[in-house]
């Protein structure tokens, strides 16, 4: 591995995406630009230094999953993108692995202009609720503090002389000339911050950070150097997102899940948050992502270091096909009718993909809802199967974890964070704690 830096664009259709992303990771190597990324000045960027995967090496520390923001004239205040033109960005990353030097991958993917990534800096967080932190290191791309991306293009830093500790918090600081976002996180249960105008990179202090956003854009993946490590791919929807989480604690079912392996001596196993609030498993929407059997290839099988997946989804496939179109923007859209059958179809899919890339996959039970008895029998149903095993490497009982004993339609109370569907920090807690850590380690390190 040199310096330079790897670049990757897919196709911009969902059907080109997901057969790239499944191919590259299968056979382990370098998805081509088609589009090249360049330097800001127009000369030739960074490019792939060679045919072995890009990423060989490097285990993913931190990810977070990217959607789409809906364009409408009249959008909601939830759906406005903060101001972040000729300002710089700092993002607060959590990363669940230590390493001796990491790598910062950043995407362009669903951009319909290309991304001028300024300056980026990297630093240990001094205060992240009030968003100083080290002057820290500088972040390059074959060798340049700058970059441009192209629509559709993702880039993986060079490797940054920076020793990264499990569970302490960092400051991605990004400095974008002229950009606007296009794509975000939506929900990332962190206080982000965005700087009055000029490139605030280096800033120690906070001061100039005043503006905050609870969102993430851009940065994708934290990745380290550290042999022997391994992680696992949390991704789902709200639930694996964590909403109804206490904002910046990390309460998360996968942050309590990466504290219970780091505590029990799997210091070297990983875990990603790849949630999407909203996000189902066979439809698109215009506000909550690409369904997930279509992100699953680029969001999960070409991650770096990804060796096992836990899958939890469906109650959204369940809910939106009943509920009434909304004027305007309708984030439900389409209200595809679904049926049991359907979602283990797609289950099945999700488990193949996973087997032919090497990866092993465990599928979680739908957790209680509070359904009307239609669209309960369909979660019992789904869950019944999902419990019989389905070809998976193993099956996390989510549902027994939360349910009330006495009404198991429901969340317990003490589980539930007060909207029936989405547990709160006890849940989150609860259901880390059904995850059997004996199989994950021997997934990471068989």
């Amino acid at each position: 591995m040199n310096g330079m830096s790897a670049i990757t664009a897919r196709s911009t259709t969902a059907l080109g995406r997901a057969m790239l992303g499944i191919a590259c990771a299968a056979l382990g190597i370098a998805c081509a630009a088609s589009r090249a990324a360049t330097g800001v000045d127009g000369s030739a960027g960074p490019q792939p230094s060679d045919v072995s995967r890009p990423d060989a090496g490097w285990t993913s520390a931190w990810a977070t999953a990217l959607q789409p923001m809906p364009e409408r004239p009249d959008l909601p205040a939830l759906y406005r993108a903060p101001d972040v033109a000729g300002r710089t960005v700092r993002q607060i990353v959590h990363p669940s692995l230590d390493g001796r030097s990491a790598r910062l991958y950043f995407s362009n993917r669903y951009g319909r202009t290309p991304l001028e990534l300024g300056e980026v800096r990297i630093a240990r967080a001094v205060d992240a609720a009030q968003g100083s932190a080290g002057v820290g290191t500088a972040v390059m791309f074959g060798g340049r503090a700058s970059v441009l991306l192209p629509p559709g293009a993702e880039i993986a830093s060079d490797p940054v002389p920076i020793a990264i500790a499990r569970g302490a918090p960092y400051a991605v600081s990004i400095y974008l000339p002229a950009q606007r976002m296009s794509a975000w996180h939506r929900v990332a249960s962190q206080v982000n911050r965005v700087s009055s105008p000029g490139n605030h990179t280096a800033d120690t202090s906070g001061a100039a950070f005043a503006g905050r956003f609870t969102q993430s854009a851009w940065l994708t993946t934290l990745a380290v150097d550290e042999p022997g490590s391994g992680t696992v791919a949390a991704i789902g929807d709200s639930i694996t997102d964590g909403m109804g989480s206490s904002l910046n604690r990390n309460q998360r079912w996968p942050d309590a899940l990466a504290r219970r392996l780091a505590q029990s001596g799997a210091a070297q196993t990983g875990v990603i948050n790849l949630g999407i609030s909203g996000n189902r498993l066979l439809s698109d929407s215009p506000c909550y992502g690409e369904a997930l059997d279509k992100r699953f290839a680029h969001d999960v099988l070409a991650r770096p270091g990804v060796k096992s997946a836990i899958v939890l989804i469906g109650i959204n496939d369940i809910n939106f096909q009943a509920m009434p179109p909304r004027p305007g923007l309708d984030c439900d859209y389409p209200h595809t009718a679904v049926t049991p059958d359907q979602l283990v179809a797609g289950l099945r899919q999700l488990v193949a993909s996973a087997h032919r890339a090497g990866i092993r996959i465990h599928l979680a039970t739908i957790t209680p809802a509070a359904l009307p008895p239609p669209r309960e029998a369909q979660r019992q149903a789904v869950n019944q199967w999902i419990r019989s095993g389905g070809g998976a490497d193993g099956v996390i009982d989510f549902d027994a974890a939360l349910r009330d004993p006495d009404a198991p339609t429901r969340l317990l109370p003490r589980y539930d964070s007060g909207d029936h569907i989405h547990p709160g920090d006890a849940g989150y807690a609860a259901m880390a704690a059904a995850v059997p850590l004996d199989s994950l380690r021997s997934d990471t390190h068989p």
